[in-house]
């Protein structure tokens, strides 16, 4: 049987060592997170200097001003939906990472809980008569900011898929604003 010193000896070093664990992981999250970002971006600059000069060769080959107008409406929708794929992109490995990084800190949580449970129920065991009312008293303390953290995590979801939702509607928007725009700029 373990002193209560030594109990809370082994659980502070418990849970320093879970932290450690969740802090690499989601350090490696992030940076493959930033692989990702950083692939995205070198890809993108790559076609987007390839197309340039092809696009900059067709407007150097062009005659007249209507021929050029046309060019560039023709230009404008394969701009605009290369662009909305890639916000689309970015906006996917952003939420890849914020779902990984609650996922992890809710498992980090619940089993940080647990074990203070744990440890409050080991050390009443051990502890002395009369002090039911303290001992209720933490885990009352201990029941209350879980319930605080799950109205937290449930709000934090919920504004996460409200913005994911508004980002959505904004792109499909803009998504159906360019043909309309291209095709007004290609009547000019």
């Amino acid at each position: 049987m373990f002193t209560i010193p030594e109990q809370f000896s082994v659980a502070s070093k418990t849970n320093f060592e879970a932290q450690l664990a969740m802090i690499t992981a989601l350090t490696n999250q992030t940076f493959e997170s930033v692989e990702k970002f950083v692939d995205l971006n070198l890809n993108v600059a790559k076609a987007s200097l390839e197309e340039s000069n092809a696009a900059a060769k067709q407007f150097l080959a062009v005659k007249d001003p209507q021929e050029w107008l046309a060019l560039a409406a023709a230009q404008a929708q394969p701009n605009a939906e290369k662009a909305l794929a890639y916000s689309r992109h970015l906006a996917s490995i952003a939420s890849g990472v914020q779902a990984e990084f609650s996922k992890a800190a809710e498992a980090q949580i619940a089993e940080t809980s647990r074990k203070v449970l744990e440890l409050v129920e080991e050390v009443t065991k051990n502890a002395p008569a009369g002090s039911e009312n303290a001992i209720a008293l933490v885990k009352s303390a201990i029941g209350n900011a879980n319930a605080g953290y799950e109205q937290l995590t449930k709000t934090t979801k919920q504004a996460v898929e409200a913005m994911e939702t508004n980002l959505n509607n904004a792109v499909g928007q803009f998504a159906q604003q360019v043909p309309k725009a291209a095709a007004r700029a290609a009547k000019k």
